[in-house]
C-alpha cells in the first residue's frame, strides 16, 4: 500500500530523516515508535504528502505522490489518505456530522449525499445519536471518533494518525484501539500510526522502531 524509498528530511542544517526506506502492507495496522525527536511524525507528514521529502519517493497504492504537482497532489490526499491527530481538530462551529461531510464536500460530493453518508459513517461508529451535536458537546472519545469518520468519509486507501489515542482515559484509549482493528479487518483500511502507546504497538500487525532519523527495527 505504501512504498517509501530513501526519504531524506531537512530543516535547515538539522537532517531529521537521514534516508528512511519502508513498504506498508495493505489491510494492516502498522505502528511506528520511538523516543520523542526520532522522526516519527516528519516521517507520517511525508507519508500523507503534507511534506515533501528533500529526496527519496513515496508510492502510495501505486501512485508515486512525489512527481505530482501541488493542485494533483491536493486531488488525491482528499480522496486517498485521511488524518486522525492527537486533539481531534473538529471545527466547533459545525455539527458532528457536517465536520465528516466536508471532506467529501470538498471532493465534489453534493451536500445531501455528503451529509447522507457522513450519518451512515457516523451510525456505524456508534454515533447516531450524537449527529446534531458541536464538538463541546462531545466527550473527548466521542469528537475522536468523529475524527475517524472524518477520515474515512472518503474511502481512502490508507489512514495516517498521530498519537491519535493521546489526550483520551484508559477507557475510551481501548475503544479506539479497538476501533483501528475492526476497521482494520472487516473494512480493509490501510492504518499507519505513531504511538508512544505501547499496548497498541503490541497489537499491531507490524511495527516500525525509529531512532534518530532512521529505522533501527522492521
Amino acid at each position: 500500500m505504501i512504498t517509501a524509498t530513501r526519504i531524506v528530511k531537512r530543516y535547515g542544517t538539522l537532517e531529521v530523516l537521514r534516508g528512511v526506506s519502508l513498504s506498508i502492507a495493505p489491510h494492516e495496522v502498522t505502528a511506528i515508535v520511538g523516543a520523542s525527536g526520532a522522526g516519527k511524525t516528519t516521517l507520517l507528514q511525508i507519508l500523507g504528502t503534507l511534506e515533501r521529502a528533500d529526496a527519496g519517493s513515496v508510492t502510495i497504492d501505486g501512485t508515486d505522490v512525489t512527481a505530482l504537482g501541488e493542485t494533483e497532489l491536493s486531488t488525491f490526499r482528499n480522496r486517498r489518505i485521511g488524518f486522525v491527530f492527537q486533539q481531534h481538530r473538529l471545527l466547533p462551529e459545525f455539527t458532528a456530522v457536517e465536520n465528516v461531510a466536508l471532506p467529501a464536500m470538498i471532493g465534489g460530493a453534493s451536500r445531501r449525499e455528503a451529509l447522507d453518508n457522513a450519518a451512515a459513517l457516523l451510525d456505524r461508529l456508534g454515533l447516531a445519536e450524537r449527529l446534531r451535536h458541536k464538538p463541546t458537546e462531545l466527550s473527548g472519545g466521542e469528537c475522536q471518533r468523529v475524527a475517524v469518520a472524518r477520515a474515512l468519509i472518503n474511502h481512502p486507501a490508507v489512514v495516517l494518525a498521530d498519537e491519535p489515542s493521546g489526550s483520551l482515559d484508559s477507557h475510551n484509549k481501548q475503544e479506539l484501539h479497538q476501533l483501528f482493528f475492526d476497521l482494520a479487518s472487516q473494512s480493509g483500511h490501510t492504518f499507519v500510526i505513531v504511538t508512544h502507546d505501547e499496548t497498541l504497538a503490541a497489537r499491531a500487525h507490524h511495527v516500525l522502531h525509529m531512532s534518530d532519523g532512521q529505522i533501527i527495527d522492521n
